[in-house]
C-alpha cells in the first residue's frame, strides 16, 4: 500500500466535529464532506484533518491555486461557492472510505461563471487502541482535487479577450471612424550619433511645425534608442504642408507605417463625433475594475455618448500555466474555460459623408462660427452638420443658441395662416414702426416698392419687419408658440446625442413681443432647429432630425448611450447669451402642421427666390424656397447671418456668427453648398 503521511492540520476541536464512534454510530461521511466544501469555498483549511501523497503543503496550494479565481470573483461582487454533489460511502471496505464529489463555482465577472467539478476520497481513521480519543474521516488530497487535472507546479493564469470595439457608420452603413492608413514621424535615435540629436530634432520640428527647442528637449530626455514621435499624419489626405518623403530626407528620421482609428477627415464632424483613445486614470478609476490601463474608450462626442454600447463585453480565458520543468521542455499552456468577448455595437449615423465633406469645404474660410446643417426632410436624417473652424471645436450646428433673426418669419407666417391671413392677403409694411417708444425698421436697402399696402407674399420675399410686427402683434402669443413647435422648433429633441433646437418665450407683449417675431430678444434656435423647420415645410409634417440611426449588436441589457446622452437643451458656449430659465416645450396643436399649411408656406420661401432676398439661388437645380435672417446681438453693432433653403428633399441652414446680412454672408455659402451637392 502507497504511504500517506497524515497531516497535523486538525486538533482537538476538529477530531470532535469530524470524529466520532465506530460501527453503527459512526459520523456521516456527507457531514465531514460538507465541512471541507465550505473549508474550500473560505479558502482555509483550518480544522480539516488531511492525508496527502504529495509534499506540497495543500493550504498553500489552495491559496496560490485559486488567487487568481478569487480576484476575479471579488471583482465580480458575487462570492464563489463550493457544494457537495454526491457522497458515496463503501461500507464492505476493511477500512470505510467515501468518495466525494464537489462541484466547484466561480463567478469570473458579472455574467459569466466557471462551473466544474472535482472529487476526493475520505477515509475513516479509528482511532488509536487506548486512545480516548474518537475515530474521525481524514481527507485524501491531492493536486486536482481543486481543480481537475492539475498537476504538480502548475498553476491557473486569467487572461482578458479584448472585445473589438464597434464602429460609427455613416448612412450607407460604411464606417466613418474606423482603422485608417498613417505615417508616424520622428527622429530615430538609433539612426545617428548623441552629438546630432538635438540638430535632427530642431531640423524636424521646422518641417512639420512644432516648436524646435520644445520637441529638442523631447528628444533629449528620451533614451538612447528611442523613436520620438514629432507627428502623425494620415498617409492620404493628410492636409500637412509637407510630404512624407520630405521627412525622409532629413538625417536621423524616421517615418513609420501605422493604422489609426479615424474619420474621413481630419476635421469630419469632429465635434459630434468626438475621438477615443486609451483610457485616461480618472476614467479607470471611475470604471470600478470594468477599464484598465491600455483599454480604448470613448473620450468625447458620439465616442464616449456610446462609449458602453461600442465597447462591448471583454471575454476572459482561464489557462494552466506548466510547471517551470515543462515549459522549459517546451510543454504549452492548456485552455481549461472561455468566455467569448461579446464585439462592440456599431453605431448608425444619418451622416452622409460626402455632403459632410462638402459643408466643412464651404465654411474653411468662415472666420467666426459658423454651421452648415442639411436635413433630408422625408426621413428627418441629418446628413451634415459642419461647424467651421471659428467655432473652436464646439459644435455650433447642433449646439448653438442665436437669434434666428427674419428666419423666424416662417413661424410667424404660419400664425398668421391660421389667424386667417394668407399669402395674396394684404399687410402694411411701412419703413419704420414704434412700439413702446422703440423704433423698428428693415434691413438698409429694402426695396422702395415693397413698402406700404403689399401682399404677404411680398413681405415675407424681401423679409418686412415692420410687417410682421403688425401683422403678428394681433395674433395670440400662444398661436406663435404653437406654430414654432409644430415646425418642430420647441419640441424636445430626438437627435440621439446631445442637441438644441429652439426655445420660444410662451407669453410677451410689446417690445418683447415685437422683437420675438423677428426672431430676436428671447426667443433661441440651434442651426440643426432652423434646418428642422425648413425640414417641417418641405415634408408637410413635423420634422424630428436624428442623428443617431440606430445602435446594432453589442451586448443585449447594455444602455445604448451609456447613460450619457443628453436629449434636452445643453449649455451654451462661453460667451453665449440666453433666457435664465428656459421655458416649457409647446406640445404644439391637436392637428400639427398640415400639408395645406406646408404648402402655403413653401409657396411664400418660394417667392424668396423668385422674387426676394435669396434671388441668387435662383439658377441652382432644384431649389424650391429659401428664407434670409439677421440678427443684431450685443451692443446691436455686430450681427448673426442666417439662410434656409429648400431644394430636392433636402432642407439646409447656412449661419455666420459674425456676418453682413442673411442674403450677402450666408447666401453665397447657401449657393456653393447646394451647387456642390
Amino acid at each position: 500500500m502507497q504511504r500517506r503521511t497524515a497531516l497535523a492540520l486538525a486538533a482537538l476541536t476538529a477530531a470532535v466535529l469530524l470524529g466520532g464512534c465506530t460501527g453503527p454510530d459512526r459520523p456521516e461521511a456527507s457531514d465531514a464532506a460538507a465541512a471541507l466544501a465550505s473549508a474550500l469555498a473560505a479558502g482555509d483549511l483550518d480544522g480539516i484533518v488531511l492525508e496527502t501523497e504529495t509534499s506540497a503543503d495543500p493550504q498553500q496550494h489552495l491559496a496560490e491555486t485559486t488567487a487568481p479565481l478569487r480576484e476575479a470573483a471579488e471583482a465580480s461582487g458575487v462570492e464563489p461557492s463550493v457544494t457537495v454533489a454526491r457522497t458515496v460511502v463503501d461500507e464492505e471496505a476493511e477500512i470505510p472510505t467515501a468518495q466525494v464529489t464537489l462541484a466547484w463555482s466561480w463567478p469570473l465577472t458579472a455574467s459569466a461563471t466557471w462551473e466544474y467539478s472535482t472529487e476526493t476520497e475520505l477515509d475513516w481513521v479509528e482511532p488509536p487502541e487506548g486512545s480516548e480519543q474518537p475515530g474521525h474521516w481524514a481527507v485524501l488530497w491531492d493536486h486536482d482535487l481543486v481543480v481537475p487535472g492539475l498537476g504538480a507546479g502548475e498553476r491557473l493564469e486569467i487572461d482578458r479577450a479584448s472585445a473589438d470595439r464597434g464602429e460609427i457608420l455613416d448612412v450607407h452603413g460604411e464606417p466613418l471612424v474606423t482603422e485608417r492608413d498613417v505615417w508616424r514621424i520622428g527622429v530615430d535615435k538609433t539612426f545617428g550619433e548623441a552629438d546630432e540629436w538635438d540638430e535632427q530634432a530642431r531640423d524636424l520640428a521646422l518641417l512639420v511645425g512644432l516648436d524646435p527647442d520644445e520637441y529638442a528637449a523631447r528628444v533629449e530626455s528620451a533614451g538612447d534608442k528611442a523613436f520620438v514621435e514629432a507627428i502623425t499624419i494620415r498617409a492620404e489626405d493628410s492636409g500637412v504642408s509637407f510630404a512624407p518623403g520630405e521627412a525622409r530626407t532629413l538625417a536621423g528620421v524616421n517615418v513609420v507605417a501605422d493604422t489609426m482609428d479615424l474619420a474621413p477627415t481630419s476635421s469630419f464632424a469632429r465635434p459630434i463625433l468626438g475621438r477615443s483613445g486609451e483610457a485616461t486614470a480618472e476614467i479607470i478609476e471611475e470604471s470600478g475594475g470594468t477599464i484598465v490601463q491600455g483599454d480604448v474608450v470613448g473620450l468625447s462626442g458620439l465616442q464616449s455618448e456610446y462609449d458602453v454600447a461600442l465597447r462591448g463585453a471583454d471575454g476572459l480565458v482561464v489557462t494552466v500555466l506548466p510547471a517551470e520543468v515543462d515549459a522549459d521542455a517546451g510543454e504549452e499552456p492548456r485552455e481549461l474555460f472561455r468566455v467569448d468577448p461579446t464585439p462592440g455595437a456599431d453605431v448608425t449615423t444619418a451622416f452622409d459623408p460626402d455632403l459632410q465633406v462638402l459643408a466643412e469645404e464651404v465654411l474653411e474660410d468662415v472666420e467666426s462660427a459658423s454651421a452648415v446643417v442639411a436635413i433630408q426632410p422625408s426621413t428627418g436624417d441629418v446628413l451634415a452638420a459642419a461647424s467651421g473652424p471659428g467655432s473652436e471645436g464646439w459644435s455650433t450646428a447642433t449646439l448653438g443658441q442665436y437669434a434666428p433673426g427674419s428666419t423666424f418669419k416662417i413661424v410667424d407666417a404660419l400664425a398668421l395662416l391660421r389667424s386667417g391671413v394668407y399669402g395674396e392677403d394684404t399687410v402694411r409694411c411701412p419703413d419704420t414702426l414704434t412700439v413702446d417708444g422703440r423704433t423698428y425698421s428693415n434691413v438698409p436697402g429694402y426695396p422702395t416698392s415693397a413698402l406700404g399696402d403689399v401682399s404677404l407674399r411680398t413681405a415675407f420675399a424681401h423679409s418686412c419687419n415692420t410687417a410682421f410686427i403688425g401683422a403678428t402683434s394681433e395674433v395670440e402669443p400662444q398661436v406663435v408658440v404653437d406654430a414654432a413647435a409644430d415646425l418642430g422648433l420647441t419640441v424636445p429633441p430626438g437627435t440621439g446625442t446631445a442637441s438644441f433646437l429652439g426655445e420660444v418665450p410662451t407669453s410677451f407683449s410689446g417690445t418683447a413681443q415685437a422683437e420675438a417675431l423677428i426672431g430676436q430678444g428671447e426667443v433661441l434656435a440651434s442651426p440643426l432647429g432652423m434646418a428642422t423647420v425648413a425640414a417641417s415645410v418641405a415634408a408637410g409634417e413635423q420634422v424630428v432630425p436624428r442623428i443617431v440611426v440606430s445602435v446594432d449588436g453589442g451586448v443585449p441589457d447594455a444602455d445604448g448611450a451609456g447613460g450619457a446622452v443628453d436629449d434636452g437643451a445643453s449649455a451654451a458656449p462661453s460667451g453665449s447669451s440666453g433666457p435664465s430659465g428656459s421655458p416649457a416645450p409647446s406640445a404644439g396643436t391637436a392637428d400639427g402642421l398640415t400639408a395645406g399649411e406646408a404648402a402655403d408656406l413653401l409657396d411664400l420661401m418660394g417667392a424668396v427666390v423668385s422674387e426676394g432676398s435669396a434671388d441668387e439661388l435662383g439658377d441652382i437645380p432644384g431649389v424650391v424656397g429659401a428664407k434670409t435672417g439677421t440678427a443684431q446681438y450685443g451692443d446691436g453693432s455686430a450681427q448673426h447671418a442666417w439662410m434656409l433653403a429648400v431644394a430636392d428633399d433636402l432642407a439646409v441652414a447656412v449661419f455666420v456668427e459674425d456676418g453682413e446680412f442673411g442674403s450677402t454672408t450666408a447666401g453665397p455659402l447657401m449657393g456653393r453648398f447646394l451647387a456642390g451637392r
